[in-house]
């Protein structure tokens, strides 16, 4: 396949945005790419089947923020977590046809970063976006790492419905916790409470008063949060922490797209109850994602294991399903399927 010339849609970044992110921040471009390998590098072209959407790309948008990872750059592809199939390889680890996750451009034919290889079908290969990929493993080194659970105790998830929300909610449920989740519609708070198993689940945009509500769902307390959403939640959270609580800081959506940051009223509270914040990347625990793969591939074998996808469908897609999953229009984890496998 080396020198053959292809069409190749690209999803590119137009513009720095400040504020909320528009569709028109992005533009699709159909182009044509030569798949040539480089000489002396240990290049990976891959076909991309699945590219992910997630939360940490807003912060990609703007050049003005001090980030764990660089901004994305106007007149480029976008880029992300993905699963491709290989088409072409100068390096040893990957053959042609190979199935592999990792990085890549979103384009249709793409070259792979920090890639590894999928060697189980026990689950379809698209869980490797999400209950297998970033969001799954976030998830686990969050709730068993950062948590640090005891069985019995009460875990309280924001954005519980979403890709790291509703594997947390399990994981915590496998283990032994009193589990308590919060999402923004009704179809959402039923999955929570009837398929990832939630003891607890109700709509925070039905709630004015959100400490009043947790107190009502958590009447003896919060021992642990996984916090996915910041702002006035946090606020609400600091005042029904119980002495010595958790709380796993993975993201604060609700901020992402403010020109300046909510303030937190309620930082006091982690004085006289003891409370340990901790902010995490999944990337600090690298060294555990064998140990996480083999876990929860077992998980789902045993049908331990819920995952909601929702797959948008062509990478023409793409800005739809981005700014969508931005605004919590999704139900599930959100991805994009660009090409069968």
């Amino acid at each position: 396949m080396a020198g053959t010339e292809v069409t190749n849609r690209q999803v590119l970044f137009k513009n720095y945005v400040v504020g909320w992110p528009k569709e028109s921040d992005m533009e699709v471009v159909t182009t044509t790419k030569k798949l040539e390998l480089r000489e002396g590098q240990k290049d990976v072209i891959l076909k991309v089947l699945y590219l992910s959407c997630d939360p940490y790309q807003r912060g990609r948008m703007r050049d003005s923020l001090d980030s764990y990872i660089p901004p994305f750059t106007p007149g480029k592809p976008l880029d992300g977590y993905g699963v491709g199939k290989v088409v072409l390889s100068n390096d040893p680890d990957f053959k042609e046809n190979d199935i592999v996750e990792g990085l890549m451009a979103w384009e249709e034919y793409s070259l792979g970063f920090k890639l590894t290889k999928i060697e189980s079908d026990a689950v379809p290969v698209s869980y490797y976006l999400g209950a297998l990929g970033m969001a799954g493993f976030t998830a686990y080194v969050g709730f068993f790492h950062v948590c640090q659970p005891k069985k019995g105790e009460t875990i309280y998830v924001s954005a519980a419905s979403g890709a790291v929300g509703q594997m947390v909610g399990q994981f915590a449920k496998l283990f032994g916790c009193h589990v308590v989740g919060s999402a923004g519609s009704a179809q959402k708070v039923d999955l929570l409470k009837n398929k990832f198993g939630y003891d607890e689940a109700f709509n925070y945009k039905e709630e004015p008063d959100l400490d009043a509500a947790l107190k009502r769902y958590c009447p003896e307390g919060i021992d642990m949060y996984f916090e996915n959403v910041g702002g006035k939640m946090l606020d609400a959270v600091l005042m029904n922490m119980k002495v010595f609580g958790r709380i796993a800081v993975c993201g604060m959506v609700s901020q992402y797209n403010n020109v300046e940051q909510d303030p937190i009223y309620n930082l006091n509270y982690t004085v006289k109850r003891r409370i340990k914040i901790q902010g995490f990347l999944q990337s600090d625990f690298v060294h555990l994602r064998p140990e996480f793969k083999k876990t929860v591939v077992e998980w789902f074998k045993e049908k331990k294991l819920e995952y909601v996808e929702d797959m948008a469908d062509g990478i023409e897609k793409g800005p739809a399903a981005l700014i969508g999953m931005l605004a919590g229009k999704n139900v599930g984890k959100q991805g994009i399927k660009v090409a069968d496998n």
